[in-house]
């Protein structure tokens, strides 16, 4: 069984990927509705939360967790592979985050590859970065970005109040207008007013893509993170196929530390259709 955790629904557009790629799968996702959203949380609150979420995911047979959310990757992985993990009592298990793949996806260069190589080395190309506060702030997506393509420019734009506007299902004009501001807001600060490249550092963004499509200049490519995810995940699963040996029959379990009545309402934002969500006990 493999897990996802976010600190909301956002995962859900990551989860909704996996599925349709690994059919024959059993999943088991949590998100952490009562303590969402993590994006303007301080860093330790962010650690333990996900900690506990993970914890919880082991504790129902996943032995391999992703962590759908930009957010948790960003500010807790490190932290839970390097310290918790060893000392969780969890063995054989492992925790993934979706930052690697978005970067793998951003620069065509793989995860383990830490210096410049041929071509990428020579790429002088702008990346946009949208994401929330706590995402942006860490700057994990310009370290790493930098790391294998030192002369890309990457230039992020916080969207603090995007998240919460998607899982709150406001109306469509208004989400098109946050998106077009903080667009706006970033192209204003690139003499060629465009970046080359763009991605949306949170997993709520998946679902607005269409308004970044029509925000963002025409000549922008815009990559889709979910994809990115679940490519990666397939490579990983080829390497450690430990990892996708069935533990039960396929199908999904949506668990929530919320109210089960919101996280439904809030399902359907990111995957029509989902299975119904129950209250983690």
């Amino acid at each position: 069984m493999i897990g996802v955790f976010d600190s909301g629904s956002g995962g859900l557009s990551v989860l909704r990927a996996l599925v349709e790629r690994f059919p024959r799968q059993a999943f088991v996702y949590l998100g952490d509705h009562a303590n969402a959203p993590y994006g303007d949380r301080r860093s330790g609150e962010i650690v333990a939360l996900t900690e506990r979420g993970v914890a919880r995911l082991f504790e129902r047979g996943a032995r391999l967790v992703v962590l759908g959310c930009n957010t948790a990757t960003a500010v807790a992985l490190r932290t839970l592979q390097r310290d918790w993990l060893p000392r969780s009592g969890f063995a054989g298990r492992n925790v993934l985050g979706i930052v690697a793949p978005t970067v793998e996806a951003a620069t065509q260069t793989p995860w383990a590859v830490t210096r410049p190589q041929y071509p990428q080395k020579n790429n002088r190309e702008t990346i946009a970065v949208f994401g929330t506060t706590r995402t942006v702030e860490s700057g994990v997506y310009v370290e790493e970005i930098r790391k294998r393509c030192p002369h890309v420019r990457v230039v992020q734009q916080a969207c603090p109040a995007l998240a919460g506007a998607i899982e709150a299902a406001r109306p469509r004009a208004e989400l098109e207008a946050l998106v077009a501001t903080a667009v706006a807001e970033l192209c204003t600060r690139l003499e060629s007013g465009a970046p080359d490249r763009a991605l949306l550092g949170c997993t709520h963004f998946a679902i607005v893509e269409p308004l970044f499509r029509r925000a963002l200049p025409a000549r922008t490519r815009l990559l889709s993170q979910p994809d990115a995810v679940a490519d990666s995940l397939e490579d990983y699963l080829a390497r450690h196929p430990a990892y996708a040996e069935p533990s039960g029959a396929p199908g999904v379990r949506l668990l929530t530390t919320g109210v089960v009545a919101e996280a439904a309402r809030t399902a359907v934002i990111f995957w029509p259709g989902a299975p119904p969500f129950a209250a983690l006990p």
